[in-house]
């Protein structure tokens, strides 16, 4: 009888885990809104910043519910060549790769939706912005426009 309960204590754990790892990432709102200066103008997002290894791993895996006027910055610390990619994210995805001074430096447009192709910076990069697919195309943002955010550039300036 206890080896039964044994097998179930560990079976119900083990699913458990499992169950965890497979909800959403929900990471709060920043105060202050990620802005792009493009040719059309400013455009601006509320934004969730992934900083942490997990929440880098994690991105918007299983998330359903992003929406149109968000985004999603991770930060890598550092200009390096950056590999993404879309496992377990169920919306299309644009991703616009950042330098360290928040240049926009490459775009990936229109990522499919669990994917495990990576998608590559095409160069060094130190930020990946992700927006719902049709966002850069619906707002202009294109290589060499300006990402503002203090987590970014500190206190710059357009």
């Amino acid at each position: 009888m206890g080896r039964i309960l044994f097998a179930f204590a560990f079976i119900f754990f083990a699913f458990s885990a499992q169950a965890q790892e497979t909800k959403p990432m929900l990471l709060p709102v920043d105060k202050e809104p990620l802005t792009f200066m493009t040719s059309n103008g400013k455009v601006s997002f509320g934004l969730e910043i992934a900083a942490t290894d997990e929440a880098r791993v994690r991105g918007l895996m299983w998330r359903t519910d992003f929406p149109k006027d968000r985004a999603m910055l991770f930060i890598f610390g550092e200009m390096r060549s950056v590999m993404m990619w879309m496992q377990n994210t169920p919306s299309p995805l644009d991703m616009v790769f950042l330098d360290d001074k928040g240049r926009v430096s490459a775009i990936h447009e229109n990522a499919v939706p669990f994917s495990e192709d990576i998608i590559s910076s095409q160069g060094p990069a130190a930020y990946v912005v992700e927006l719902l697919a049709g966002t850069v195309k619906r707002t202009g943002i294109k290589r060499g426009d300006k990402a503002i955010h203090k987590t970014i550039c500190g206190e710059c300036r357009g």
